[in-house]
């Protein structure tokens, strides 16, 4: 006589699972979470069981089982229209997905509004138990706010290397000075003498960092370093690109480094309006390598960073993280790679 499962009732739980396999709950509970402590035969034993009856274990019974729900969170604390003006963030949550979909976690994000108390926000987001642990990316954060995420009492990995308590912060970033430098010594190298600086988000390390690597390039060359030439903090928006580009004009500049790609397209756009050549009265230069730096014209030179490969190496910190591999702090900084196209 066949059982109810033969006559195609397949909705099964583990206990259905340890009663067909002879052997007991807990023991079916070890084999689906890939516990070690399970013999070879018997863990055959029940993987063929439940193949036979494809059986899949509830979401919410296995996390319970397991302490782990299988989900990221990812912390953007920017208005959600940063999120669809700015390309950075697109690129970034492509490669968080993407790494996080491969190894069988699922993303949430947080994202916040104009309007929405910064406090009450951040009180939710930290609260949140559901989250195995947490990525943030493009966040200031200064020393209260790893204080809160050490509190947490979950892994977490912060996109862009923080200000404060760096030595014990896991994070991943890229080298933003070097590539700075590089984009300086470049124009140095055509030339150029007068070279301003349109200057990223006030508050972020990555912002602070390249105006280092453009003070760096000046002081190797032994260019005085003229502040006029250094634009008001931006916020790495078209809107700072153009309105930074309009006050260097007044300071015979003969090249400007944008902090990023974004800012040196609209950057163009002003030395153009200006009656201006590019690269022959001005040079310029942007960070990035944005879809946007191969459709300007001409052609934007700009400094490529693995915006994809960010996202990637932060879940995958992450994740050894939470599976015990690697102790914290987890740090890895990506290399970047100077792009030369027309514009200079």
């Amino acid at each position: 006589m066949g059982t109810d499962f033969d006559n195609g009732i397949t909705d099964l739980n583990l206990e259905d699972i340890a009663r067909l396999s002879g052997v007991s709950r807990s023991t079916v509970s070890r084999v689906v979470n890939h516990h070690p402590n399970v013999s070879e035969i018997t863990r055959r034993k029940v993987l063929e069981i439940i193949e036979r009856y494809n059986f899949k274990p509830h979401p919410a019974a296995r996390a319970l089982a397991s302490q782990r729900a299988n989900i990221i969170g990812i912390l953007i604390p920017h208005i959600v229209s940063d999120l669809f003006t700015d390309p950075f963030f697109s690129i970034l949550l492509q490669g968080i997905t993407t790494a996080a979909n491969s190894v069988n976690y699922s993303p949430i994000l947080w994202l916040t509004s104009a309007n929405v108390d910064e406090s009450a926000f951040y009180d939710q987001v930290f609260n949140d138990r559901l989250a195995d642990g947490m990525i943030v990316a493009s966040a200031t954060v200064n020393a209260s706010f790893i204080k809160r995420l050490d509190q947490r009492g979950k892994p977490y990995i912060i996109i862009g290397r923080p200000f404060t308590a760096y030595e014990q912060s896991s994070y991943v970033d890229s080298e933003n000075e070097q590539g700075a430098r590089m984009m300086v010594e470049h124009l140095i190298k055509q030339g150029r003498r007068r070279i301003g600086m349109i200057t990223g988000r006030s508050g972020l390390t990555s912002s602070h960092d390249r105006l280092q690597g453009y003070i760096s390039a000046l002081q190797h060359a032994d260019i005085p370093i003229d502040m006029r030439l250094i634009t008001p903090a931006g916020d790495y928006s078209d809107a700072s690109g153009y309105t930074g580009m309009k006050l260097l004009l007044h300071h015979r500049i003969d090249a400007v480094f944008a902090a990023n790609d974004v800012m040196a397209a609209s950057a163009m756009r002003a030395i153009k309006e200006a009656g201006l050549r590019i690269p022959e009265d001005i040079a310029i230069g942007g960070f990035d390598d944005m879809g946007i730096s191969r459709t300007t014209e001409p052609q934007l030179t700009t400094v490529q960073q693995p915006i994809t490969q960010l996202g990637d190496y932060a879940v995958r910190g992450l994740i050894d993280l939470l599976e015990g591999r690697v102790e914290p702090p987890f740090q890895q900084m990506l290399p970047v790679k100077l792009i030369v196209r027309q514009s200079t």
